[in-house]
């Protein structure tokens, strides 16, 4: 982005009576700013659009976003005079680029709408793909792509999202009319109750309102010289610096994830398309030096044609970080200083993964697939995911064998010490799911056969229950246990002295260990992978919320709640909405179940006694807090400036009477309900930080601080109870 002079204001500052000032612009010639001033007006999603299509000048589907200016204009005096002109001008410049039509019968041009606030701001809208089809118009996309079953597919997903997200029952057959109706349910989102409230607890303004982006469609299923795929800059799984990833042709992007069909890796599209291929290695590098990370990139091409469609820091596996630390770290032409890629895995660093060497005598493997995330498991064999959880339960450790892997597996896959699929590529969601949970998984094992009790490898059958090892980094997979000894990873030693010498600490290096041959070795992690459920509970709980803060929420890293937030999102149950998450109808569901499946083993009178209990606290917690924002004075109440040093010591000396009875009232119920326990532990550390002197703790949204804490135990335990806080409200007692 450009600077605005000092003595100027951006253009796009002066007031409209005076000068004309634009409702829209295109992501390729956004208005003069920083990125700051730019991201206020544009909102957050198209200003990382510009940075890819104007600033580092890689092809972008061509999009248009109506400014924040004009989502307060529409909410304060209506359909701001002029949009529409202006929304014509730039669709037919966008039209001019792609040589297609808006609302053309025989030559369409279909769009998606997009909401974008200037922060994390949930509440706005999802995005509508292909706005712009009727029955003229799908008729039209049917004749040009010669798939009448590709353009009816759609014009389902359109109308689905449609009548969900802009809320009618009859979806306009009139091209403009679908995109002024969906740019103003964009608009009026910002007003929701979800977003209002957000905004109270966060302290947003209410006046910046959200911009919507518009974009071009494309589509990889047109024709032989197109396709679709994933790419990573570096291998997610063992850090390598090659490119990784998935691609196929003649396909749409979710066959790329699904895990039911044949991938091809990367490599195939320089042999099929080098041309592309050359691009798209070009365009990482490019992508991969402005992050100054690991990048994740999805990517379409259209008859021959690339474009990039989005562009996020990847994950990947502890293995792969520590490799790709270290890489940028001694790469004096990468932009990233050995300070900085220490302090990105200095938590792995402190219980660092190992690898395998001295296999033993093992014979050959019995299989051998693609190995999607490192690491050897052993463990017997099971073939559902309720089978993974019931032999979980009995204490036992097992290897999840499936065809391919759905969101439907989830459950089974977070208690399996390792995952086979016998289809599936880099990118499936078997091998996505395992590299973010640090599961070790083989993937795309085509000679093994999966059957209900049984599987086929060749000639050779096993039975559910026998024992099997897979090495998620060889891609090989073993009968019975195969022994080894685990030896912390090389990179951990040279991190570490990084580590000392730029002053940042770490806690230690684990020791070569002997792997135990019968699979009794844990998964690795602090008490293991993240349990989605309980991410799921934080977001049911907060409503909606950064990786961050449920970190927070579970007490774990943020790197552990991204991954299980990145499946959550993939298997369906959560969404991102303007760059925080938040669960979706069924991830509210699941939710709901699991709270009531605690509150059922816990039991609905401990569940209502420690609620009554709680409202003794909770009304002292009321009367601290409003004590730490409001002091009297001659008799009114004003806002606490916190000049007074002696009345806030006064209001914290309150506070940590109150952790203390807090502690000895909830710490006997964690016993019975292990995560009542990770309240205590965040209370005690928001405590501990606001008496050593940070008042931000006390009750700031913009930390985890005692108050949100707190707010979030009261909402926990009403759900435990059976009851909602609306009841509860009504009743007093909230």
């Amino acid at each position: 982005m450009t600077g605005a002079a000092a003595s100027e204001p951006p253009p796009w500052q002066a007031t409209r009576e005076t000068s004309f000032v634009p409702f829209v612009y295109d992501c390729d010639n956004p208005p003069a700013g920083d990125i700051e001033e730019v991201t206020a007006l544009l909102g957050g999603k198209a200003a990382n659009l510009t940075v890819m299509a104007r600033d580092l000048g890689l092809p972008v589907p061509p999009a248009f976003t109506v400014t924040t200016a004009a989502c307060r204009r529409y909410l304060a005096d209506g359909w701001p005079a002029g949009l529409d002109g202006e929304l014509r001008e730039h669709m037919a410049r966008m039209e001019t680029i792609v040589g297609e039509r808006f609302g053309d019968p025989a030559n369409p041009l279909l769009v998606s709408v997009r909401s974008g606030a200037p922060v994390s701001m949930p509440g706005m809208m999802d995005t509508i793909l292909n706005l712009g089809l009727n029955d003229a118009t799908t008729a039209g996309l049917a004749a040009r792509s010669k798939s009448p079953k590709f353009a009816a597919n759609c014009r389902h997903r359109f109308e689905t999202m449609y009548r969900d997200i802009v809320g009618v029952a009859e979806i306009p057959a009139d091209p403009w009319q679908q995109l002024r109706a969906a740019i103003e349910a964009v608009f009026k989102s910002w007003n929701s109750d979800r977003a209002r409230s957000y905004r109270r607890r966060e302290g947003i303004p209410d006046d910046l309102g959200t911009a919507v982006t518009v974009q071009a469609m494309v589509f990889g299923n047109r024709s032989v010289d197109s396709g679709t795929g994933v790419l990573f800059t570096r291998n997610p799984a063992t850090g390598e610096d090659v490119l990784y990833g998935d691609v196929m042709f003649n396909a749409q992007g979710e066959d790329v994830v699904a895990g039911n069909h044949r991938t091809q890796p990367i490599a195939a599209l320089h042999e099929r398309i080098p041309a592309v291929g050359r691009q798209l290695r070009e365009y990482a590098i490019a992508l991969e030096r402005h992050h100054r990370d690991l990048c994740d990139i999805e990517f379409t091409i259209e008859h021959g044609k690339l474009w990039l469609l989005q562009c996020r820091v990847g994950k990947r596996s502890p293995q792969a970080a520590l490799r790709i630390a270290l890489d940028m770290g001694e790469d004096p032409d990468f932009p990233l200083t050995r300070a900085e890629a220490v302090g990105r895995v200095a938590d792995i660093l402190a219980s660092p993964p190992t690898q395998v060497s001295e296999r033993g005598d093992v014979g050959p493997p019995i299989a051998t697939g693609l190995g999607a995330s490192p690491g050897v498991a052993c463990g017997e064999i099971v073939t559902s995911p309720d089978a993974a959880v019931a032999a979980a339960d009995a204490g036992r450790t097992v290897i999840l064998v499936r065809a391919e892997t759905s969101p439907d597996d989830v459950h089974g896959m977070a208690r399996s010490a390792g995952i086979l699929t016998s289809s599936g590529g880099l990118a499936s969601h078997a091998a996505v799911v395992a590299r973010g949970w640090g599961i070790p998984a083989v993937v795309g094992a085509t000679a093994v056969t999966v059957g209900e009790d049984e599987i086929a490898v060749g000639d050779r059958t096993l039975r559910v229950g026998e024992t099997i090892t897979i090495d998620g980094g060889s891609g090989e997979v073993f009968a019975g246990a195969a022994a080894g000894k685990a030896i912390v990873v090389p990179e951990a030693a040279t991190l570490t002295k990084w580590a000392h010498d730029a002053g940042i600490e770490i806690r230690g290096v684990e020791r070569d260990t002997e792997l135990p041959p019968a699979g009794e070795r844990a998964v690795r992690g602090a008490g293991g992978p993240l349990p989605p459920d309980d991410v799921l509970r934080a977001l049911a709980i907060k409503g909606y919320a950064s990786p961050e803060a449920c970190a927070a929420a579970t007490d774990r890293t943020p790197e552990d709640a991204t991954a299980v937030l990145d499946r959550l999102v993939a298997d369906g149950l959560c969404e991102m909405a303007a760059g925080a998450f938040r669960l979706t109808a069924d991830g509210k569901a699941v939710a709901a179940e699991r709270i009531a499946a605690a509150a059922a083993t816990w039991g609905s009178e401990q569940a209502n006694a420690a609620l009554d209990a709680f409202l003794a606290l909770d009304h002292r917690m009321k009367s601290t807090v409003t004590a730490w924002q409001m002091r009297d004075v001659d008799g009114q109440q004003v806002f606490n400036d916190h000049a007074d040093k002696a009345y806030d010591a006064a209001v914290l000396a309150d506070l940590a009477a109150l952790h203390a009875d807090t502690e000895a009232w909830l710490g006997p119920l964690g016993a019975a309900l292990p995560r009542l326990g990770v309240y205590l532990r965040r209370l005690a550390r928001a405590n501990a930080a606001a008496q050593a002197g940070d008042p931000t703790y006390v009750a700031s949204p913009r930390v985890d601080s005692y108050h949100g804490i707190w707010f979030e135990l009261h909402e926990d335990l009403i759900r435990l109870a059976g009851r909602s806080r609306a009841e509860e409200v009504a009743a007093g007692r909230a």
